[in-house]
Formats: structure tokens, sequence, C-alpha cells
């Protein structure tokens, strides 16, 4: 398996994952088809599956046009079939779900929104994060509590430290700030910054992150009691 990541909109990304055994593809969040379906065309690879984080427009705005076209699979969350058009496949916490070669586990981590969801594809080791867990920071709480996207960063940084994390964003460079304002004598995340200042001026994607990194210079996961969490996400929503 390999992913591909495919800008789209304006910050987001959206991931094709590949299985050239067979020459067929997941998609995770297609916010546009446009990218996707050029990409899949230039590579001749068929769409099965289209995965779904959440409910968001940014984040299932392709799903029509790619379902249409390559007759795909939708899959998302039983909390947000009311939510997501032409859902296909209802998913519950902590299943897993296996389809041809592709298998993950599903973790329920509501907060952003009540109805999102992560994809664990535990034996390749990356995990799809949506708008839960970015780079150096975490999602606006939308829908959700404080204590459920608390308790949903906890169930995300308890995975292996080398699993690779795929968010909904290209948020890094701005999330750095923050930290470095709330953590300044971090020397991880100062030696993280300039990687991904490097990145940047190389017109490459500050993704995908490890738990690892996160955990080292992410303030939102260096918080260990849920009140200062709040704070931090208060502080966040003003930066």
């Amino acid at each position: 398996m390999k992913v591909e990541i495919i800008p789209c909109l304006k910050d987001n990304y959206s991931y094709l994952l590949i299985d050239d055994s067979n020459n067929s593809a997941c998609v995770v969040d297609p916010g546009e088809a446009t990218a996707i379906i050029k990409y899949l065309k230039n590579k001749n690879i068929k769409l099965k599956y289209i995965l779904n984080t959440h409910h968001h427009f940014d984040h299932i705005g392709g799903n029509k046009d790619l379902k249409k076209k390559f007759g795909s699979t939708v899959v998302g969350f039983k909390g947000d079939v009311e939510r997501i058009p032409e859902i296909d496949i209802l998913l519950e916490d902590n299943e897993i779900w296996k389809a041809d070669n592709f298998i993950a586990k599903i973790f329920h981590i509501p907060g952003h929104t009540t109805g999102h969801i992560c994809f664990h594809f535990f034996q390749e080791k990356l995990i799809f994060t949506g708008d839960t867990l970015f780079s150096l920071g975490c999602g606006k709480i939308f829908e959700g509590t404080y204590k459920q996207m608390f308790n949903s960063l906890n169930k995300i940084k308890s995975l292996p430290k080398e699993t690779k994390i795929y968010c909904g964003h290209e948020y890094t460079l701005n999330n750095s700030k923050f930290c470095m304002t709330h953590d300044s004598n971090n020397l991880n995340l100062k030696n993280k910054i300039e990687i991904i200042k490097k990145q940047i001026k190389d017109g490459l994607p500050t993704i995908p992150s490890t738990i690892k990194d996160e955990l080292d210079c992410n303030i939102f996961l260096r918080t260990n009691d849920l009140k200062s969490f709040s704070k931090l996400r208060d502080l966040k929503d003003n930066f």
C-alpha cells in the first residue's frame, strides 16, 4: 500500500491509499473530485471506496462525482447517516473494516463534530485523523465538548509512536507558532519548525507527521489535564 497526497480546495488534503497488487484505491476525505479523478485516470487506477472522517463539506464535497464516475462505495460513521450523502457502509466505534486488501480499525473521536471518526490502517501503521488531530494542533470544537476532544486525542496518542498521521489540512506552520508561544523551550519543537520551514520552501506537504513527533512537539498532546487543554483550545481559537 502507498499513500498519495492530493491537495484540494484552499488548504485541504485528500489521500489516496493505493493497492498496487490490483490497481485499486480508496480515497479519504475527498473535498473535491477534479484532482482525484485526474490522478486516477493518469495512473489507470480504480477507485473502489470513499472514506469520510466526518460530514463537513470540505471533506465530502467530491463524494457524489466520484461515486458517479467510478461506482465507488461510500464509507462513514453510522451517526452521520443523515449527513453524509449517498453513504453505503455504516461504521461503528472499534469496528474493523475490511474490504479487498484494505483493513482499518475505526475509532469514534468526537469533539470537532459529534460523528467524527478516524481510520487506523494498523498493518501499514497509518492513521487518517481528519480534523481532530493536526500536525502540531487539534481541531476546533464545533459540536462536541472539550472533554470529548481531550479524550479523542488521548485515544490517538496511545497508538504506536511510529504511526504516521495524515490529517485534513495544511495548518502546520501556523500551529507551530502557537506551540512555540506556550512551549518556547522545547528543543524538539524548534528542530521540527526548521524542518517544516524547509518543506514549505521546497513546495512540499508537511504531512505526514508521526505519533512520536506529536508527543514531542504538539502542545495539545503534551497537556495531561482537561483544564489546561481547555484553556489552550480557547487561546488557539483567538490566536
